[in-house]
């Protein structure tokens, strides 16, 4: 018989019933049945003492260990069965666990409890997030410059960030007239994105730091650290005049060449004979040059008659030959001297998609005043009329045919002028036209603009379905990420 109630109980230790025992002895003594737990909104992160912060989701398993550690203390006198979630709305910031404990009571009797824990989510700001919404809290920063008036080079070198998702540990992105600024937090921070530059496009580099504080009790000092990195001034479809010296170690290139596109080296292409070569900023700063032309000295040129050259004799020690390009002597005339007889012989590298009446732009050589070191020793026999860069298609229905976008840096900037969007509009047309650019660049299906299936003849070029990503948008509950869906 039970020593408390009187009433029939297999034989325990303690001699009495469960029910007896239960009002007697209260296991759960001393372990807390509430508790507070931290939660930025910002971040979606969890406060782990006494100062890390770590992403947890509803219902996961990093959040019920996050709120048993709390725990850890009072629960050392009991024997943890079990533990899980009971459900709970996700917007009431409430989540409550509930607990198996066991312990061994009076005269060895084992004892088995559950109760529940409930937990108050509170928000707080974490101090990453702190350091963000001040927007002047940094302690490294990275300046990114071309002294150029195109910035083709900046808006894949934007593409390349988002790839690669080098853009989260920023505090702030900051647009300039020629560059942009990163803050970082840390130093770390900011060296790996300068190695990224240095990987990416040709560039130099330079460091400089500046003490702000310096505690003489601890030997703690506080600096704010400057990166500087210049990107050499050439963007696609410069036309450039080489140093001698450079273009004979190339393979005795001609020193007049056109930059096709520009990726972790500049690549060139001599127009006269199809020969490329590779340039990167270690070389490029060691026998700089510059570009010939601004993009806004772009004329309009039709093309009267053209010739494809099958076969053209190596020089003496040339290098390789492009086989994208096809070699080709063109007759052209300015659009705006039609009234004229005047026309211009040159050597062009774009003869696999010129026919005659087509429209091309390109750069008077002939009629234009060059102040440049290294054109103005060459003899003006092996300077070229003409140099042809890229054919010119109508660009409002490129525009309206252009069924991808790109996505974009948020960034503190002025505002963008017309110049700003023609540019991008071109860097736009060079992922159309060039395949090897397209290939680093995260491109979007636009689901706003219908496919349309009719080609002409004279179509430009398109990027196709199959190199489009789906541009997904997942909701996120405010406080756990994905991971709530899977409680509503």
């Amino acid at each position: 018989l039970c020593c408390q109630c009187g009433i029939p109980i297999p034989p325990n230790p303690a001699n009495m019933c469960v029910g007896c025992l239960r009002a007697q002895v209260d296991i759960t003594e001393g372990i807390p049945k509430q508790g507070t737990l931290h939660f930025c909104k910002q971040c979606e992160r969890y406060l782990q003492p006494p100062g890390t912060w770590i992403p947890c989701t509803l219902e996961s398993r990093e959040l019920l260990a996050l709120c048993l550690k709390k725990m850890k203390a009072s629960l050392s006198k009991v024997r943890l069965i079990d533990a899980g979630f009971i459900w709970t709305e996700p917007h009431s910031k409430r989540l409550k666990l509930k607990l198996t404990v066991q312990k061994e009571v009076i005269n060895g009797a084992v004892l088995q409890q559950v109760f529940v824990v409930e937990y108050i989510v509170q928000s707080q700001m974490c101090e990453d997030c702190h350091r963000i919404e001040a927007k002047d809290f940094w302690k490294a920063v990275v300046q990114v410059r071309q002294k150029t008036l195109h910035k083709k080079t900046f808006y894949y070198l934007e593409q390349l960030i988002l790839k690669h998702r080098l853009h989260q540990n920023t505090l702030r992105i900051k647009e300039i007239h020629d560059g942009l600024d990163f803050y970082y937090s840390s130093k770390q921070h900011a060296q790996k994105m300068v190695d990224f530059l240095q990987c990416t496009v040709p560039s130099r580099s330079k460091s400089s730091q500046r003490l702000i504080s310096h505690d003489i009790h601890s030997n703690v000092y506080n600096y704010k650290s400057t990166f500087s990195v210049e990107i050499v001034p050439i963007c696609k479809d410069s036309v450039v005049c080489l140093s001698p010296k450079l273009a004979q170690s190339l393979g005795n290139m001609s020193q007049i060449c056109v930059c096709i596109r520009v990726t972790s080296t500049i690549h060139l292409i001599d127009p006269s004979t199809l020969q490329i070569a590779e340039i990167d900023g270690n070389t490029y700063w060691r026998h700089p040059f510059n570009s010939l032309f601004q993009p806004k000295q772009l004329e309009e040129f039709i093309i009267m008659d053209i010739n494809r050259v099958q076969e053209k004799k190596k020089g003496a020690g040339a290098g390789a030959r492009s086989n994208k390009h096809t070699l080709a002597e063109a007759w052209v005339q300015k659009t705006s001297e039609l009234n004229t007889d005047h026309q211009y012989f040159c050597c062009t590298h774009l003869g696999h998609i010129l026919n005659p009446g087509d429209l091309v732009l390109g750069f008077d050589l002939a009629n234009c005043n060059l102040n440049d070191e290294f054109a103005n020793k060459m003899n003006p026999h092996n300077i070229p009329d003409v140099v042809l860069i890229k054919k010119s298609y109508d660009r409002t229905k490129r525009q309206r045919r252009r069924n991808w976008k790109l996505k974009e840096l948020e960034r503190d900037r002025e505002g963008m002028n017309m110049d700003d969007e023609r540019q991008y509009q071109d860097f736009l047309e060079d992922l159309e036209e060039d395949e090897a650019i397209r290939k680093n660049v995260n491109i979007y299906r636009n689901a706003d603009v219908p496919v349309e299936s009719d080609t002409d003849e004279d179509d430009p070029p398109r990027i196709s379905l199959a190199e489009m990503l789906e541009d997904l948008h997942i909701s996120e509950d405010a406080t756990g990420g994905e991971g709530a869906n899977m409680m509503t």
